[in-house]
């Protein structure tokens, strides 16, 4: 959970998932669709599934005894990788071996004065060298953690607690700051600099110098450590998704949702019935895909827009535009749509649905919360009908089919 999460996030997720299954057998007896309900809202949904398939693989297949070594860890259990490997095996069962996640990453790169992009494999090599020699072997766990809590609480991204870092007089980062301000201080009084230190590299070709392009700035000190590549923007997608609604058999509102495929983007998990939109396309194109891929015979006409609800993934910029339709309680599902199924407000947040659909639906109840309020547009008399309301049925929701037939001359 901690992969890509921090910790403050993952404390109620981690206490209800080891209350729900606090062994391995018992996560590798549940369900994906459970996993997937517990996990929602966390992001990722990858990593709970390759989970459980860990726990499943090492009941099944390792008599119920996890890998006790960074290399077995990695080598043997899907979705673990060389990090969480490091921190399993050295917090839990004592291996002295290092780990290197983003807080170590800022902390030593600050300590060596590691300026070339740290993602780089160069730079990661180095690292990693670096983490195996340092950890503590009597107590590498505690080394470990210790490490990565510096980078979290003291050697933070922006504002570090340099003068409380109890390494600080190894920091080479620090070091040159403070030669950055005797230069400053001799230019300020016309003394002359001395020669440069040999330490201070600069040559170029150096796999771990700051590049010549992007030299050092005064202005940021012990921040410009570490250094990243420029992040990729998100690309752009668009989706159409349809929010189908009706009276359940107790008179409750129900909502339709689908299951997505069981790999890619969000896998297994439930939402309104959606379809990928070209880049372009007109809103009467739009509707007329989405009406076409509902696989009843609706027009285009019967599908409400309501708007547009944004949701960034890390690598996408996903825009969905949503419709709302209301459909008769007798309306019998397309198999296409399978696996489908009608849910209540309540049940539709306690299944395992993306924090994208939340939104989607707290869009169509602002609407629906619009449409109850009084118009700020033009009035009418008291107890007066809206052209075309029914005299007989008037507080009756038209059917599928009344709406949709052609109207009558009179």
């Amino acid at each position: 959970m901690l992969q890509q999460t921090q910790v403050a996030t993952v404390i109620d997720y981690y206490n209800r998932w080891m209350q729900k299954w606090p062994t391995l057998q018992a996560l590798a007896q549940a369900s994906l669709e459970e996993v997937n309900e517990l996990w929602a809202g966390l992001g990722y949904y990858s990593r709970g599934k390759r989970l459980q398939e860990a726990a499943r693989k090492v009941v099944s297949e390792l008599d119920g005894r996890m890998p006790r070594t960074a290399e077995d860890l990695q080598k043997l259990l899907p979705g673990v990788g060389r990090y969480t490997a490091g921190a399993i095996a050295s917090i839990s069962y004592g291996q002295a071996t290092g780990v290197v996640d983003g807080n170590v990453i800022r902390v030593l790169c600050r300590l060596r004065c590691i300026g070339a992009d740290s993602s780089s494999p160069a730079v990661t090599d180095r690292l990693w060298d670096m983490a195996n020699a340092l950890v503590d072997r009597s107590r590498p766990g505690d080394f470990n953690q210790a490490l990565m809590e510096l980078g979290a609480t003291v050697c933070v991204p922006k504002a570090p607690l340099c003068g409380e870092c109890p390494v600080k007089q190894h920091c080479q980062a620090r070091r040159r700051v403070e030669k950055e301000l005797a230069f400053a201080s001799r230019k300020l009084f016309g003394k002359p600099n001395p020669v440069p230190d040999v330490e201070d590299c600069g040559v170029g070709g150096c796999p771990l110098c700051p590049p010549a392009e992007e030299p050092w700035d005064s202005s940021l000190g012990v921040t410009n450590f570490p250094r990243k590549a420029a992040k990729k923007q998100p690309r752009t997608a668009r989706t159409a998704t349809c929010v189908l609604e009706r009276r359940g058999c107790h008179g409750a509102l129900e909502y339709l949702i689908v299951q997505r495929p069981s790999s890619g983007l969000l896998a297994g998990l439930w939402e309104f019935p959606s379809l990928p939109l070209a880049q372009g396309l007109r809103e009467e194109k739009q509707r007329e895909m989405l009406a076409d891929h509902l696989g009843w015979p609706v027009t285009a006409g019967a599908l409400r827009l309501l708007g547009e609800v944004v949701h960034v993934f890390s690598h996408i910029h996903q825009t969905y535009v949503v419709y709302s339709l209301p459909l008769d309680e007798d309306v019998t599902l397309d198999p296409a749509l399978s696996p489908s199924r009608w849910v209540t407000e309540e049940e539709f947040h306690a299944s395992a649905v993306s924090t994208a659909m939340k939104k989607v639906l707290k869009a169509r109840e602002k609407q629906r919360g619009e449409d109850s309020s009084p118009g700020k547009g033009s009035k009418r008399k008291r107890g007066a009908k809206p052209q075309g309301a029914s005299s007989t049925h008037p507080k009756t929701q038209l059917s599928l089919r009344t709406f949709l037939r052609a109207p009558t001359v009179p």
